[in-house]
Order: C-alpha cells, then sequence, then structure tokens
C-alpha cells in the first residue's frame, strides 16, 4: 500500500467520520466518503489498544490492508475508507479477515461485482 493510499491527517479522518456513512459487522466498522476527482482510493485504519498488544494490532492492521490491496480492483477509486477494527478482529487469520471486509464493503455497496 503507497504512502499516497493512506489516510494519514486527523483532519482527513474527521472529515470521513463527519460526512461519511458507516457500515458495520461484528469484526471491523468502515466509514466511506466520496470523493469527487479522486484517481485512488485511500484508506485510514484504528485499531485501538483495547485489541491486544502491539504485535496483535500490527498484525490486524496488515491483514487489513493486504485484504484491500487484494480486493483494490473491485473497490470504487473516488472514495476515502476508513476502518475501526473492532475486539473479535484480533482472533481472526487473514482468510477471515478478508471475509469479514469483504462482508462490510458488499453492505456498503462499494464493491463490484464479479
Amino acid at each position: 500500500m503507497k504512502k499516497r493510499q493512506r489516510v494519514k491527517k486527523n483532519e482527513d479522518f474527521q472529515k470521513v467520520f463527519k460526512k461519511g456513512k458507516s457500515f458495520a459487522n461484528r469484526q471491523f466498522v468502515v466509514y466511506c466518503l466520496q470523493k469527487e476527482g479522486q484517481e485512488e482510493f485511500r484508506i485510514g485504519l484504528s485499531v485501538s489498544k483495547k485489541i491486544g498488544k502491539a504485535v496483535t494490532r500490527v498484525q490486524v492492521k496488515r491483514y487489513i490492508r493486504q485484504a484491500f490491496l487484494e480486493l483494490k480492483d473491485q473497490l470504487r477509486q473516488d472514495m476515502d475508507y476508513v476502518i475501526i477494527a473492532r475486539n473479535p478482529a484480533a482472533n481472526l487469520d487473514f482468510h477471515e479477515t478478508k471475509k469479514s471486509l469483504e462482508h462490510v464493503l458488499k453492505i456498503a455497496k462499494v464493491l463490484k461485482k464479479q
């Protein structure tokens, strides 16, 4: 995941939280905000200390990034996504994480049908 594909600044996070729409399942909350004229989607990650120690949190972030990399061709490109991991996300392996994210993104209707 390239740096230009990340939501980094607090003001960008706040914009997505305030103006975007949220969709959730047990493991993740996804906020989506459409950005006109943006050619690549951007993602921001939030993994709380309640999830676990640093090793666990970094692993969850890696799984989310990798899942988005694999789904990038199916995702809408003119969007900012902020993903908040919930407690059960700490116990998932990569394939379960990807499946769970696909589920939330289908609910959000930002995933193209194959």
